[in-house]
């Protein structure tokens, strides 16, 4: 079982990202791409990533904006590590 961070170490975490935000207990970042098939395509490659560490984003998509949450199930619903571990990988391919 994952352990939840403290809000202390969220913030502190937070500063290590580009652009993501914590709200109601989830890690949270809105994209926006020139066009629907550029949304689709950032999927397709972070589907990769959190396939290969088994651990899988809230996604919604209307067009070419994208909006992702993370946080860990098997926490309560509380973001951990593998939030921000996924966070950083997603980070990597927009």
């Amino acid at each position: 079982m994952s352990i939840a961070l403290s809000g202390e170490e969220i913030v502190h975490k937070l500063g290590e990202l580009n652009g993501w935000m914590f709200e109601n207990d989830c890690l949270k970042k809105n994209f926006e791409f020139l066009n629907y098939r550029e949304a689709m395509s950032f999927l397709l490659q972070i589907s990769y990533e959190a396939e290969e560490i088994n651990h899988h984003p809230e996604i919604f998509n209307c067009y070419n904006r994208v909006s992702l949450s993370l946080n860990t199930h098997d926490a309560g619903g509380k973001v951990t590590e593998k939030d921000f571990f996924l966070a950083s990988a997603i980070d990597t391919v927009s």
